[in-house]
Formats: C-alpha cells, structure tokens, sequence
C-alpha cells in the first residue's frame, strides 16, 4: 500500500480501506503532552450489519491514559469513517478498535464503549478495555 496522509487543511478525504485508517491513524499521533486521560466522542458512528446489510448506527467513546503518543482527532475521524462500509457485529468492531488504538499508540490503558443506536427495538452497549486502569 502506498502511504497516504491526511491533507492539513481542506475537506477529509474519504479513506480508500480500513488498512490505510489504521496506517494514518498511527502516522497523525503526536507526542503526549503531560495529561492524564484523554477522551474522544463520535456521534454519528456508522456501520454495516453483516446479516442484513442495514446500516448500524450508533456512538464510539475513547477514554485512553497516553503514554508516549495521543490520537490526533482528524485521524480519528478519518479511521472511524473506514468503518462506514465495513461489515461487522458491534462486539467485533469494538474490539478491533481497541486493538487498532493500542498498536496505534500503545496507551497505558484504554477503554472504548460503542454504544449501538437501536434497530427492532433492541440497543447495544459494547466496551472493550485494555491495559490496566491508574
């Protein structure tokens, strides 16, 4: 994959693969000031049911303790977006972007909540953590 990164002004490309996200999330980090936690909100989060093909809406929450690095919020834009296409069960997509952030900027703990607008009536809280909490 050649390497892409986010212009610095300008309308947000639409990213071409889930793949190249991850690879600009990680490049878009920047060293972390001295914070404590860091949280991040998307409210209009979307994706694809992988049994029906309906669009899943809902809202991604991102709660990380930095260690070296923090997330740069138009990356995270950017990668969250990827998802708009991507077949997936709320738990699996919750998951991958634990993972995602973690091999991005390896926090000292992370916890991301994907909170599932409901659809037939039933609504989805998912929350994945990883590392240990301060």
């Amino acid at each position: 994959m050649e390497d892409f990164w986010l212009p610095r002004s300008g309308p947000l490309p639409r990213p071409e693969s889930l793949e190249q996200a991850r690879q600009v999330l990680a490049h878009e980090a920047f060293p972390a000031p001295k914070v404590s936690r860091v949280s991040l909100e998307a409210s209009e989060f979307t994706s694809i049911c992988p049994r029906s093909g309906q669009p899943d809406f809902g809202r991604v929450r991102i709660t990380y303790v930095p260690k070296e690095r923090c997330l740069e919020s138009k990356s995270v834009k950017f990668y969250l977006w990827a998802y708009r296409d991507e077949p997936a069960f709320c738990e699996e997509l919750t998951a991958r972007i634990a993972d995602d952030i973690v091999a991005a900027i390896q926090p000292q703990w992370l916890e991301v909540t994907l909170e599932q607008t409901p659809r037939g009536g039933i609504g989805i809280v998912v929350t994945a953590e990883r590392g240990r909490p301060l």
